[in-house]
């Protein structure tokens, strides 16, 4: 639609509703359009039952056809509004043998929900969707995340419940308006800062949100004000004769700010400063100096975001991120559970996987291209070995080799905690993507735990990548880390500025170039290269990556339960235990073995696993486990087939069948005797591999 076919709507009534208000938050834009004697509510006009956008956007009226309009104006005119009993409903609701008509704003009023989305759903107030109240409340109400007026815990047309964090309440008006200022782009949970689930359910309940960019980012020059930094002496008595904005750095009359609030100065030799010593003001120093004696709010402490190996946990960011930090509150559950509830809508339909063991990763590639392949189809797979002989494999060996191959392409970068690189080739192939497919099929289909993201690759995905600040470790170039530690090294102004210059066009092509003023200039020089070497230049991977991790709803997973998604992808897998080794086999015996058999091979094989766990054989419980399973960790979503041995008469010697995670044991000898067989066989397994 041009501007120009558009005037102000003035007193005009819509030609849909028959009401005058301009009101944009309650009905949308209203606008006359003269060439075609048209009045028009946004609204109105968007969510007519009889009436579809046929055109471009630039078409028409918002993609309207001006003759659908007219048709549907004559079409409103026959039905009665079921609230004001006046002519020109025009929508209706959409369940079925519901024969209720409105016009948007008698609906509004009644309560209805329509749904911006699809194909613009309306429900009438008896047939609307609704939110399920929880059963249990630790209270009876809370303040209302945005305007933080109280707020009843029942779910209502005017009260709505946040679907990700459970514990998040708004007002209707609140959620509508926050959306409109906000837009697509920066509308989401104001306590975990989720987007896509939070968005989806707002949408279902006939929440407004805009395609468009936020309010505060179309205003030019909106935030130009921050960008100036604080020059004047504002001490009451300035010592210097040119005058309290007068600066020269490196003298005694450099103006140096206060270190907690940055908006007052004062010239060095004004307040005596000493050389490096940092500076209050005199409010600053009243508010710090003044003993506080109300309790403050409980915070979280930075070694409370820490888990048991010194580690940041997922809850909240790391201290050096924002200045606010945000703790997850989330439902707790099982990354066990999580997987197992993806992987019950694996279909029966088999997809074979053809691959060869010395190019795992390019055999995959083409593998996961066909378009007869879907990550919904029961995996097999067949891999030809170095000598070109075939063979099958269980999924959970397979992901093993396809996650290690993964981490070590030219898509990561690090050494055990990977980073996305910056690879032209890995663009082009379209391999950030497949990469996120790989892991996210790898999860739910039985894979070991990745196990290689870095702190910091792991929180752009659950939170928005520009609030992240990233490590020193993270820095996988030598050349850039060597000129970190230079700039960190840096204890005068002069050498601060001389190494400056050194890196200036490095600097300069990247956007992290600042002026420098003061020595204190080097922290926010190095946190500029950290962010743009890190996070800055690997967007376009990075929004690849997630886009393949949403395979089989594992982004979504991650992001409404980062702890229990941490443990895989961060950390490494839990030592194994000889107790839970026993619990992961499922036992049955040969049918010729007597009771008094059965009972000793049991006792046997558990006193091998804890002469093991104990260092008293000469292998290890993650060789066993790779010994029956191909594999020497537990994947996340379990085995699939699951373990299993059989007990034979014979004194057999042990072998396994890997592709069905199958071991067959002698279970009629002695402890010492089935020790020795084992280690012999689990030694020639290894010897294989």
């Amino acid at each position: 639609m041009s501007a120009s076919s558009s005037s102000s709507a003035g007193s005009l009534p819509c030609m849909l509703c028959g009401r005058t208000e301009d009101c944009i938050e309650k009905y949308g834009e209203k606008k006359t359009y003269r060439e075609h004697n048209l009045t028009l509510h946004y609204y109105c006009l968007l969510l007519s039952s009889g009436i579809w956008q046929r055109g471009n956007e630039n078409e028409g009226i918002y993609g309207f056809l001006v003759s659908d309009i007219k048709k549907e104006l004559s079409r409103a005119k026959k039905l009665k509004c079921c609230v004001c009993k006046g002519n020109g409903a025009s929508i209706g609701c959409v369940f079925p043998r519901c024969k209720r008509g409105y016009h948007f704003p008698c609906g509004s009023e009644k309560e209805c929900i329509f749904q911006f989305m699809d194909i613009f759903s309306s429900f009438c107030w008896e047939h609307r969707p609704v939110q399920k109240a929880l059963s249990t409340q630790s209270k009876e109400s809370s303040p209302c995340m945005i305007c933080l007026e109280n707020v009843d815990h029942v779910p209502s047309y005017h009260v709505l419940r946040g679907p990700c964090c459970k514990t998040s309440w708004y007002h209707r008006d609140c959620l509508q308006h926050q959306a409109l200022s906000a837009g697509l782009f920066f509308f989401r949970c104001t306590v975990c800062s989720n987007r896509d689930v939070f968005q989806a359910e707002m949408l279902r309940m006939g929440i407004h949100i805009p395609e468009r960019d936020a309010s505060w980012e179309l205003e030019e020059n909106a935030f130009q004000e921050l960008l100036v930094r604080h020059q004047r002496c504002d001490v009451s008595k300035c010592l210097c004769r040119d005058g309290r904005d007068y600066n020269i750095p490196e003298s005694k009359w450099e103006i140096v700010r206060c270190q907690c609030c940055g908006s007052s100065g004062t010239h060095i030799a004004c307040s005596s400063v000493e050389k490096n010593q940092t500076w209050e003001c005199t409010e600053c120093q009243s508010i710090i100096s003044t003993p506080v004696k109300r309790s403050h709010p409980k915070s979280l402490n930075w070694s409370e975001t820490l888990d048991n190996d010194g580690q940041p946990t997922p809850k909240c960011r790391r201290q050096s991120r924002t200045s606010k930090q945000v703790l997850l509150k989330q439902v707790q559950r099982h990354i066990s559970d999580i997987l197992r509830e993806l992987k019950s809508q694996i279909s029966h339909s088999a997809f074979t996987v053809k691959v060869q063991s010395k190019s795992v990763l390019n055999s995959s590639l083409r593998c996961f291209r066909k378009k007869s392949f879907s990550p919904w189809d029961s995996l097999q797979i067949t891999c030809t070995n170095n000598k070109g002989k075939m063979e099958n494999l269980s999924p959970s060996s397979y992901f093993k080799l396809l996650l290690d191959a993964v981490q070590n392409s030219y898509a990561f970068e690090g050494t055990e905690r990977k980073n996305l690189s910056l690879n032209l080739n890995a663009l082009n192939d379209d391999l950030y993507y497949e990469a996120g497919r790989m892991v996210a099929i790898a999860l739910v289909h039985g894979g070991p735990a990745p196990s290689f993201f870095s702190p910091t690759l792991f929180y752009c995905l659950i939170y928005d990548s520009h609030l992240v600040q990233p490590m020193l470790e993270d820095v996988a170039d030598p050349n850039v880390l060597q000129a970190i530690l230079k700039i960190q090294s840096c204890h005068r102004i002069s050498d601060l500025k001389a190494v400056t210059a050194q890196y200036y066009e490095y600097l300069e092509n990247t956007g992290t170039l600042r002026l420098i003023q003061t020595v204190s200039d080097k922290s926010i020089l190095v946190k500029n290269i950290l962010t743009y070497h890190v996070i800055g230049r690997v967007q376009e991977p990075l929004e690849r990556f997630k886009e393949g991790l949403r395979t089989l709803g594992i982004l979504e997973k991650i992001q409404t339960y980062p702890t229990a998604f941490w443990s895989v992808l961060c950390m490494k897998p839990e030592k194994l235990s000889a107790k839970a080794l026993a619990d992961l086999f499922t036992i049955s015996f040969h049918r010729s073995l007597r009771h008094d058999q059965q009972c000793n091979a049991v006792n046997v094989w558990e006193e091998y696993l804890e002469d093991t766990e104990d260092g008293a054989t000469s292998v290890s419980l993650e060789d066993i486990l790779s010994f029956a399973t191909g594999i020497d960790t537990i994947p996340p979503a379990g085995f699939e087939p699951p373990p299993t041995i059989l007990f034979h008469e014979s004194h057999i010697f042990p072998a396994t069948n890997k592709s069905t995670n199958s071991l067959e044991l002698p279970g009629d000898c002695s402890y010492e005797d089935f020790r020795k067989k084992m280690d012999k066989a689990i030694h020639a397994n290894k010897n294989r591999s």
